[in-house]
């Protein structure tokens, strides 16, 4: 097969059509499996609130990699009790699964034996206690009568065990966010660990010659040393080095005992600075303190206790639980004169106290044999397909299941795929793209059935038709060809310059249908740029991609999104961009802030700790209540925006109303398919997602 071959491994024999796959040198990384496709047009389902009915993909996959357009956030039970994004999986990590004992499906731990992704179509799966679930249609959850796949039908070819409103899933719940591990985190944990099981002390010197002089003492003995290593790092964070040793065992257990210490006066005060009361407990000091006393003091079998004789600490227990929106009670005194706060809520809380409070010592947050039963609001109350494709993550497990954001969840994203293509389940996966080689004859055939009702067909919502892939494999003239000559109108959504090369067809086109273009361009900054979307063409060159289209006669609207608060949104920055979209002749813009989905959040907030560590606290603040930012945030934005808009001629809007996350914004003037040359009137709206 010469340069561009895999070798024997070239056809792919469970995938329908497949005609070979290949490697290409000017697309490192990335591998294409050339099919040939039974149908191109893709009806959006009637339930979708998308103002258009049809798409065509020619790609499944997209080689335009955007940091804030990743899947692959939704949270996972390990098997330590802590919780990781399914992207981050890797083979051989332990999680947990769930195995059916007696009458009870219990939790157990098993092992990742494979990690691979896909791209489908997306849907949200809301629940009623707040969680949401981005998955396939495909996908499995289990409910409380058995299995079922997010979507399906009732007879004929599509018939399968599918999800309604008011299924009752299996599981706990929506995980809470791990504390950020800072300096006020730090001091709270060292106040419970030390104050719970710490030593701390001056004492007279009774050796001869030194009856003036003073020790000092610092010591914390432990059996597990996941904790004692936490609090020797936190203190050296603070400037108090310590010593390990060896220290015995335990006199009620006979496990061995570590230990650490610092006997210098100044190292000492500093550990009694450290542990002192706050005047003002804040939610970062109180998330560490509960982990410490809980690990110096606490106990999990069955309920969350911990135990002290101290009032005081015990009373800054229950003020911390009331902090946190947890419910506690006090016990009644034990015999030897210590208490105990018990943490009310049954597994629910217990889960959701190890993921608030992140308590160091492994054993203690052990949920293996315990049967998955709580009185968590786990009816479904919304599936709702989001009308894009995304990538989807999937494990193999020991168990066949796993913990997905608190419910049980099936090895079913992409399992199909993955067994019958037999691509490889590493990380190169997510760079398979499906080349539909015959997209423009299947569409031609479709469009000319009778039944055709010439109505508006979408690309580049899903994926972007004018990907870099696009220059070598040409799909996109024979489908403007066919829609042009079959009368039905048609827009293009794209951040691909590639859409130059076909101007003359689309001008050609318009004369007989309706033609929208809208290009997305976010910022100016090329820096920035290439970090948030790499791979795709820079700024300067979508203005020109405006430019040239606006001098080919044809409309084009520009989404100027997402924007990110206090990197792109100065008024500045915006009134640079608007005015450079306005000199390239665009017809309209329309302006929208970035929304942090579930199943990009974390992929964002990554980079955004990577990238500028300084803003993460305050996005965690504007986004605290979900995916799109906090409507006063939204509302400032607009404020600013409507006036630039205004000068810079860019503030009309075609009629069709309501993007995600503002419902009064509107569709950019030329995005849409609208009327040809001399008409008057624009025809309903569609969907302008890169996001």
């Amino acid at each position: 097969m010469g340069e561009d071959g895999v070798g024997g491994d070239a056809v792919l024999p469970g995938m329908h059509g497949v005609l070979r796959t290949v490697r290409v040198p000017e697309f490192a990384g990335m591998v294409f499996h050339e099919v040939e496709a039974r149908s191109v047009l893709n009806k959006v389902p009637g339930r979708s609130a998308m103002p258009f009915g049809w798409t065509i993909n020619p790609y499944r996959g997209c080689s335009h990699a955007c940091t804030y357009c990743l899947v692959g956030d939704t949270p996972v039970l390990l098997a330590d009790g802590r919780t990781r994004p399914i992207a981050e999986l890797r083979m051989g990590d332990a999680i947990y699964g769930t195995e059916r004992r007696g009458a009870y499906r219990r939790y157990v731990r098993t092992t990742v034996l494979a990690h691979w992704s896909t791209v489908k179509s997306a849907y949200r799966v809301a629940l009623a206690d707040g969680t949401e679930l981005i998955c396939s249609g495909d996908h499995q959850f289990l409910t409380e009568r058995g299995w079922k796949h997010v979507v399906g039908q009732t007879c004929g070819h599509g018939r399968r065990p599918h999800l309604t409103t008011g299924n009752s899933m299996l599981g706990t719940g929506r995980f809470a966010d791990s504390p950020v591990h800072n300096e006020s985190y730090e001091r709270g944990y060292l106040c419970g660990m030390i104050r719970g099981d710490g030593h701390v002390g001056h004492y007279p010197d009774a050796r001869p010659g030194r009856e003036n002089s003073r020790l000092h003492r610092f010591r914390l003995a432990l059996a597990d040393l996941e904790a004692l290593r936490r609090s020797a790092l936190y203190l050296a964070n603070h400037g108090v080095r310590t010593d390990e040793f060896a220290f015995g065992s335990r006199a009620e257990t006979g496990r061995p005992m570590t230990a650490i210490r610092n006997q210098s006066r100044g190292g000492v005060a500093q550990v009694e600075a450290l542990i002192e009361w706050p005047m003002t407990p804040d939610l970062d000091w109180s998330r560490g303190y509960l982990a410490g006393v809980f690990d110096a003091e606490g106990s999990s079998a069955g309920s969350i206790r911990i135990h002290n004789g101290d009032a005081e600490i015990l009373r800054r227990v229950c003020e911390a639980f009331g902090l946190l929106g947890f419910r506690c009670c006090t016990e009644p005194a034990q015999p030897n004169g210590t208490r105990a706060v018990r943490l009310l809520g049954g597994q629910v809380e217990r889960i959701r106290f190890f993921h608030t409070a992140d308590p160091a010592i492994t054993r203690k947050r052990s949920l293996i044999g315990e049967a998955i039963k709580n009185d968590a609001r786990l009816e479904v109350v919304a599936i709702e397909p989001l009308g894009v494709e995304l990538p989807m993550y999937d494990v193999t497990t020991g168990t066949g299941d796993f913990i997905a954001n608190g419910v049980v969840s099936h090895n079913c994203f992409a399992r199909n795929t993955h067994t019958y293509l037999e691509l490889d389940p590493g990380d190169d996966f997510n760079r398979q793209v499906v080349v539909k080689v015959n997209a423009a004859r299947v569409l031609e055939r479709e469009l000319r059935a009778p039944r055709w009702g010439r109505e508006h067909v979408a690309m580049g919502t899903n994926t972007d038709p004018y990907q870099r892939v696009e220059g070598r494999y040409r799909l996109m003239p024979g489908i403007i060809t066919a829609l042009a000559r079959w009368g039905t109108p048609f827009s293009i959504l794209t951040k691909g310059t590639l859409l130059a090369r076909d101007l003359p067809l689309l001008t050609h086109a318009a004369r007989d249908v309706s033609v929208g273009a809208g290009v997305s361009i976010a910022l100016l900054d090329r820096q920035l740029q290439a970090s948030l979307e790499p791979g795709t063409p820079t700024p300067a060159a979508r203005l020109d991609l405006v430019r040239r289209l606006a001098d080919a006669g044809l409309s084009c609207g520009v989404m100027v999104a997402p924007v990110l608060p206090w990197l792109t949104d100065s008024t500045e920055a915006l009134d640079a961009l608007l005015a450079q979209i306005a000199a390239a002749g665009a017809s309209g813009a329309t302006v929208l802030a970035l929304h942090l989905r579930p199943g990009t959040r974390e992929w964002f907030m990554a980079w955004l700790a990577r990238e500028h560590p300084g803003l993460v606290d305050r996005y965690q603040r504007l986004y605290a209540r979900g995916a799109y930012v906090d409507r006063r945030y939204r509302e400032a934005l607009g404020q600013r925006v409507g006036p630039l808009l205004r000068r810079h001629g860019l503030a009309r809007q075609a009629t069709s109303r309501g993007l995600a996350g503002d419902e009064r914004a509107g569709w950019p003037r030329g995005s849409l398919p609208g009327p040809r040359a001399g008409a008057e009137t624009e025809v309903a709206g569609e969907q302008l997602s890169l996001m």
